[in-house]
């Protein structure tokens, strides 16, 4: 379990990220077209999760703007944001920004990634919903960055997730 806060308040999740050097768990994700996406689907890319609670907060609006501004320059490496909004609404909010160099998934069906990967709230106003994360991936598949915001309204360090790559 890890301890986080919003606002100064304390909030804790399932668990705690992946380890660095380790495998990557696997995830089956939805994507904007409905379609599942699994880790597998990405084999032999870089990925760059970029997790959050909600594409409608401010702090989570500006890490998709932020990695898709910096996506279209990295070499064999996918940005994959990552939120339990329903794909519908990410949709929408890439449509109203012109998001188009990250992939919007989903994990509203069952919440399984959030768990897996040790950072689903399980208290506080925003349980159920993911704790705000950035988890690089390297191309076989194993984690060689991890990050849990400590405190979910700010951002998370963009230059060591990409410095990891």
């Amino acid at each position: 379990m890890a301890t986080v806060t919003l606002k100064g308040n304390e909030i804790q999740t399932n668990g705690s990220l992946p380890e660095v050097n380790s495998k990557a768990p696997n995830f089956n994700l939805v994507g904007a077209d409905l379609s599942h996406k699994s880790l597998q689907d990405y084999e032999g890319k870089k990925l760059i999760l970029n997790i959050f609670p909600s594409v409608d907060t401010g702090t989570c609006a500006t890490s998709v703007r932020t990695f898709n501004k910096q996506a279209s320059e990295l070499e064999n490496t996918k940005v994959l944001c990552i939120s339990r909004d329903l794909p519908f609404a990410q949709s929408r909010f890439c449509g109203a920004e012109g998001i188009e160099n990250v992939e919007m998934l989903s994990d509203f069906v069952t919440g399984d990634f959030g768990k897996n990967y040790g950072l689903e709230f399980t208290n506080g106003p925003l349980t159920g919903l993911h704790s705000r994360c950035i988890v690089v991936i390297n191309e076989k598949g194993e984690v060689t960055y991890a990050e849990q915001v400590p405190e979910i309204v700010d951002e998370p360090n963009y230059d060591k997730a990409l410095k990891a790559l």
